[in-house]
């Protein structure tokens, strides 16, 4: 299913399974699009295998009793959260798709704002910390990706929304993003620039390596110049901070209590030809709140900042 929002331009696409974790992501995107004044696409999926020496399993009944199977529960679910929390005003479709649930979220959310996922599903891997199905969104998606984690901790007030900056053209239009956000939720921006000495098995090291105090003092003084250069919402607060660490960590560290972390796709790691950085991995798999990642290209930038 394709279509345009309630302004005729946004449009945010949801994946659900049955899962807590999709639970929670449709609560977020719910929430969100009333924000935006977004329509939701609900996309679910059931798998169709062919097997040699059944043709009955490909019975093309037994297709549509499961997709109206399958209908019926997504949408008793999007009622059921609508209802909850009091979003009904969202104009919501619910879509059943037989195929791959990331092939399938991809191909629906092509043309749309933003896609959001929880962070794992009802994948043959439980425990693990993040989804198959997550993970290939936000390494494929040619749109912003929200994961949706539980929350760590309870939410601060206002509302923060913490982005990684690195000088990188990347971390540019996260920080756009994570200013529109905060327009949007009434919050502010916290801006981090993470620094680090290095460690190295030889104090000779210590002449061509610049202090601590160096290093916060440049990374500040980046972050503080990328927010300056930057176009961003007036009247939206920001905030630059520093810490001493690995990226991924002290973004997930600066994130305890924020609303939304967001990330670009790509920053300043050693392997830039990667379908996804380091960092934005690191936090996608420990973000203690929902995280945003904003892909090189973001073809749905204008319609889902209102711009």
């Amino acid at each position: 299913m394709t279509g345009t929002g309630q302004d005729g331009s946004r449009r945010t696409v949801v994946g659900i399974d049955g899962s807590p974790g999709a639970r929670a992501a449709l609560v977020w995107a719910l929430a969100d699009a009333a924000r935006r004044g977004a329509r939701l696409d609900v996309v679910t999926t059931f798998p169709v295998e062919v097997y040699w020496g059944d043709p009955q399993l490909l019975d093309e009944r037994r297709i549509e009793a499961v997709r109206a199977d399958m209908l019926q529960r997504a949408t008793a679910q999007v009622e059921e959260v609508r209802a909850e929390t009091g979003h009904a005003d969202v104009q919501v479709g619910v879509t059943v798709a037989a195929g791959s649930p990331a092939a399938q979220l991809l191909a629906a959310a092509e043309d749309a704002d933003l896609l959001v996922v929880g962070s794992r599903g009802r994948g043959a891997v439980r425990s693990s910390v993040l989804g198959s199905v997550a993970l290939h969104c936000v390494t494929h998606a040619r749109v912003p990706v929200v994961v949706v984690h539980p929350r760590a901790d309870a939410a601060l007030d206002p509302p923060r929304v913490v982005v990684g900056l690195d000088g990188s053209a990347e971390s540019a239009r996260a920080l756009e993003r994570a200013a529109a956000e905060a327009a949007l939720l009434g919050g502010e921006v916290v801006a981090v620039a993470a620094y680090s000495p290095g460690s190295y098995w030889s104090d000779v090291y210590d002449v061509v390596i610049p202090p601590a105090e160096r290093l916060e003092a440049d990374a500040r003084t980046g972050a503080e110049a990328m927010v300056e250069a930057a176009a961003l919402p007036e009247g939206v607060p920001v905030r630059v901070e520093t810490g001493q660490g690995p990226a991924g960590d002290v973004l997930v560290r600066a994130a305890q209590g924020a609303e939304l972390l967001v990330v670009g796709g790509h920053g300043q790691g050693a392997i830039r030809g990667m379908l996804l950085g380091s960092v934005a991995l690191h936090c996608v798999v420990a973000g203690p709140c929902p995280v945003v990642v904003v892909p090189p290209e973001t073809r749905g930038e204008r319609g889902a900042h209102g711009r």
